[in-house]
């Protein structure tokens, strides 16, 4: 029986590493009696914004939210178009629907799982063609990779489309220095605890640079109220709370400690393992946050399960795209190029431990293991 165990993430570690800041943040908030949308919040989305680099962000009460809270504060909705991927958790396109929207599955880039620009462009023009009316792209910055903002922006502003960056695993990372985030109409976060920035429970925000829009995503949030009890417009109950918020506050002075970390456990990775599986792929002026160390092989279920067999945790992330699932096939519309390049990663695709709190040792025994399965 294997004695040892590398588990993919170690939530316990995060609590464990602040655990006296944050046990006094928690107590703080009860002992002041206010519970929703008060002076922690407000604190912690000065915080988040200034390190995200932007001018405002909203809280909300997860990440799935924050992405239909930026489509509401953009006013895309029924009889509108969204473009986004097929390959990522399937609450980018549940936010899509839920916002009342139409969403069109574009493939993605073979090396770094993020929506293909040139696929986009034939999406978007095939969907005009159509008759469709076309508003948004949903840019997923997939494990930590960002997606080439620059060709999507082109897209957007050509057929005069809002773009989203949907952050919600890209904590930290960066373009040609600046962060993801900061550069679309928009951008939302998700705080599950597995994240970069994680919470001890759900929450979310949104950022952005344009005072109009947080206000609006702002009163969106709690019933389209700009006065207390008076709707000016509609709206959803999505508040991120004074606890998570405390806690997140606290969170956030190590987050780019964590994400050094990151970085320095996927450089061994990267060095070790390149000859022996298919390794990240980090494109050029591209600032990895290193969400998920994410490597291929045609004989991933069996790497898998060697690995399994160690102690040694792995995911799939994702292992049925959204297309393929049974509540959208058929029913989701695919962009004409189709989804090989996303249909193909599903089938190699295999995360290995990654987060902040892993060891020399750990990060040592992972290796091994992987060329002891692989070889």
């Amino acid at each position: 029986m294997n004695e040892r165990n590398v588990a993919m993430v170690d939530l316990r570690a995060a609590y464990r590493a602040q655990a006296p800041e944050l046990d006094a943040a928690v107590k703080r908030v009860l002992e002041s009696g206010w519970y929703i949308l008060g002076k922690e919040l407000a604190s912690f989305e000065q915080d988040f914004a200034r390190w995200c680099t932007t001018s405002h962000a909203v809280g909300v009460g997860n990440g799935t939210d924050a992405i239909i809270v930026a489509l509401k504060g953009l006013g895309v909705g029924a009889g509108d178009t969204v473009f986004t991927v097929s390959h990522t958790a399937v609450a980018t396109v549940a936010a899509v629907e839920l916002a009342g929207a139409t969403p069109v599955l574009v493939d993605i880039d073979p090396e770094t799982y993020t929506i293909d620009p040139a696929k986009l462009e034939d999406a978007v023009k095939a969907a005009k063609a159509a008759g469709a009316r076309p508003r948004a792209v949903i840019a997923v910055h997939l494990y930590g990779h960002p997606c080439d903002l620059a060709a999507l922006s082109d897209t957007c502003r050509r057929h005069d489309l809002f773009l989203i960056e949907d952050c919600a695993q890209a904590h930290g990372a960066t373009i040609d220095g600046k962060r993801a985030g900061s550069l679309g109409d928009i951008a939302s976060f998700s705080f599950y605890p597995t994240k970069t920035l994680g919470a001890f429970g759900d929450g979310g925000a949104v950022v952005t640079n344009d005072q109009a829009l947080a206000q609006r995503c702002a009163a969106i949030r709690q019933y389209g109220w700009t006065q207390h009890y008076l709707s000016d417009i509609t709206g959803m109950n999505s508040r991120l709370d004074e606890i998570h918020a405390a806690m997140l506050s606290v969170r956030l002075t190590r987050l780019d400690t964590e994400i050094a970390a990151r970085r320095a456990t996927a450089a061994a990775y990267d060095q070790a393992l390149h000859t022996i599986v298919q390794t990240p792929v980090v494109r050029p002026g591209m600032g990895h946050a290193r969400h998920l160390y994410v490597i291929r092989s045609p004989e991933r279920d069996a790497l898998a399960s060697a690995l399994t067999a160690k102690g040694i945790g792995t995911g799939v992330h994702y292992p049925l795209p959204v297309h393929l699932q049974k509540a959208y096939a058929g029913r989701v519309a695919v962009a004409p190029s189709g989804m090989a390049e996303t249909e193909r990663a599903a089938r190699e695709i295999l995360s290995l431990p990654m987060h902040a709190f892993l060891s020399t040792d750990d990060v040592a025994y992972v290796i091994e293991g992987v060329k002891q399965a692989a070889g």
